[in-house]
């Protein structure tokens, strides 16, 4: 299947995550503040990422990662779906570090381009607790947290294996216990684990058993429900409630409920969900969004609209913000035709893996 809920789903929460720093280049103005302040209640939804993903890896690979060979096989086609790009956005904020280093360029945080933190982010262990601070590509600890629980893809497997719905859940249930008792003895040193970013591995941990969680209730599921409406008011009663600041494992508990729905009235009305093909082109390519928005940022926000644009006062800044964001959207979409899907395809006839999706399905870019 192909769930085109999540997928605009996980479009929407991009485009809002790169609205959001992108803001930060605005006017200081109340329009700036309050917005800034909306969208930052809606960070949450980093969590449905991490949920999402959980919910279509294990769907897929669930019952077919039976040995060593097949395990090696999942990490290195993901390896090769993912990191060329990030190996890419890495490169150019290491050219930015350079020339900030250099005096060439002047950045208001230079402590992004710390270059003792750089084998931390060659080996994607930034979003591990290794780092004390965000650095080069910031959003790309969400993908080194993503990372860990590929290489833990073995333990959600044996849970499912043995104890299914109720194992996993268990599992969810002891890692959000442990996460509290972390943040609460300042380990994880975020006032919510569900805030933490350079921990992020272990919020994503926990996200994935939950996700996992709701794949085999639909998976299960005699329900026949139908009605697309479900899912989008379940959805929309989740964003309404971090608006609200409501209680944030009801916020996750909603969102989970939102999945649960969409992938339960997919499955059931496929053809409800029809009309989200026209956003395909887009969607499937928000992970490229996320990473390449702060290439973007840096030189359009930073440069072209701070020194070019905002001088001559021939625009605002609300009038610039489209640019950024139709062209982050239209470099995500030509990095996935014509670099990321190539140079993927490449490295697995490199590896001889090429014919190996009929034994090990490739997860969709959606996953």
């Amino acid at each position: 299947m192909y769930f085109r809920l999540f997928e605009s789903w996980r479009l929407f929460a991009a485009l809002l995550v790169m609205s959001y720093h992108f803001l930060r280049f605005g006017p200081g103005d109340a329009l700036q503040y309050n917005a800034s302040h909306i969208l930052e209640r809606l960070l949450p939804l980093m969590d449905m990422f991490f949920m999402i993903s959980g919910f279509l890896i294990l769907l897929r690979y669930g019952d077919r990662l039976k040995d060593w060979t097949s395990y090696r096989i999942f990490l290195v086609k993901r390896l090769a779906r993912f990191y060329p790009l990030y190996l890419v956005t890495l490169l150019i904020f290491i050219a930015v570090g350079v020339a900030v280093h250099l005096g060439v360029v002047t950045s208001t945080v230079p402590e992004r381009y710390d270059f003792a933190l750089l084998p931390q982010n060659i080996l994607l262990l930034q979003g591990w607790g290794t780092t004390p601070d965000l650095s080069f590509n910031y959003v790309s600890w969400s993908l080194s947290a993503e990372w860990f629980c590929y290489l833990l893809l073995p333990v959600y497997v044996f849970v499912i294996q043995r104890g299914g719905v109720k194992g996993l859940a268990l599992l969810a249930i002891a890692s959000v216990a442990l996460l509290e008792v972390a943040t609460q003895a300042g380990i994880i040193p975020f006032n919510s684990w569900l805030a933490a970013d350079t921990w992020g591995a272990y919020r994503a941990f926990a996200d994935f058993a939950i996700g996992g969680v709701v794949m085999l209730l639909v998976r299960d599921s005699k329900l026949q429900w139908r009605s697309h409406g479900l899912a989008w008011a379940a959805f929309a009663l989740a964003i309404g409630a971090m608006l609200m600041l409501w209680p944030s494992y009801l916020i996750v508990g909603l969102l989970g409920l939102a999945m649960f729905l969409g992938a339960l009235v997919e499955r059931n009305n496929p053809k409800g969900a029809r009309f989200l093909a026209l956003l395909s082109p887009i969607g499937r390519v928000s992970f490229g969004i996320y990473l390449w928005h702060p290439i973007v940022e840096t030189v359009l926000l930073a440069v072209v609209w701070r020194r070019l644009v905002e001088p001559t006062g021939l625009l605002t800044f609300y009038q610039f913000l489209i640019v950024p964001i139709v062209v982050t959207c239209l470099v995500a979409m030509a990095s996935d035709r014509f670099f990321e899907k190539p140079v993927s395809e490449a490295l697995n006839r490199l590896f001889g893996w090429g014919s190996a999706s009929a034994k090990v399905p490739k997860a969709p870019a959606a996953a």
